[in-house]
């Protein structure tokens, strides 16, 4: 037969139990804690790749705008030179980037620019162009002078108003000639990129008024 159950026995298990009950709830708060624990840090996670996920996405916007301004003002830059470079027609079109090129391509860029903006101002005519300048300012005083001959030979064969005026037209023809000689020193400068600067136009004046003394004092 079974024995029976003693008040301290009984009260043995009862303690047991409770021991028991108190440890399972303990172990149930823990697995709650470790299960919200758990999902905060699956949240934080979620929420840091999603921020990273933004900032990749705002980052490859940035860089695609960047490329795009890059390749136009590549393109544009390619554009200044050809029209620069006599062979301009030859270039075809921009070249590709570099799989190898490393560094921000805007001061590049930047560098570019200054380069071609030093190129397309224009400087003085240099000195080996003084014959030149020189012909042009004999030319314009001959071409003058002919035109005066012509005008007061005009007079000369006509009467009245034409007889007085004429020679008159002639004088002022005449005594312009030093200045029409600018006309083709103007564009040989533009020929050779550069600017009619006070040296260039003072040779040019002072061979066209040389020249122009020189054919009145053989013409009186």
């Amino acid at each position: 037969m079974n024995e029976p159950v003693t008040s301290e026995t009984y009260a043995a298990q009862l303690r047991r139990l409770a021991e028991l009950t108190t440890r399972v709830a303990a172990q149930r708060t823990e697995a709650h804690t470790w299960y919200a624990q758990q999902c905060a840090a699956a949240d934080r996670a979620v929420a840091e790749a999603t921020e990273q996920v933004r900032r990749a996405e705002a980052e490859a916007a940035e860089a695609r705008e960047l490329v795009d301004r890059v390749d136009a003002e590549a393109g544009h830059l390619w554009g200044e030179l050809r029209s620069r470079v006599r062979s301009g027609g030859r270039l075809g079109d921009p070249p590709g980037p570099a799989r190898d090129a490393t560094g921000d391509p805007v001061p590049r860029l930047h560098g570019v620019r200054d380069l071609l903006d030093r190129i397309r101002q224009r400087g003085e005519l240099p000195g080996s162009a003084n014959p030149l300048l020189v012909g042009c300012g004999v030319g314009g005083s001959i071409v003058a002078y002919a035109l005066g001959a012509a005008a007061r030979a005009l007079g000369t064969g006509s009467g009245g108003d034409l007889a007085v005026g004429m020679p008159v037209l002639a004088l002022v023809v005449t005594l312009l000639g030093p200045l029409v000689g600018l006309a083709p020193a103007r564009l040989l400068a533009d020929r050779r990129h550069a600017v009619l600067a006070p040296r260039p136009i003072t040779v040019v004046i002072a061979a066209g008024l040389l020249t122009t003394v020189l054919l009145l004092t053989l013409t009186r």
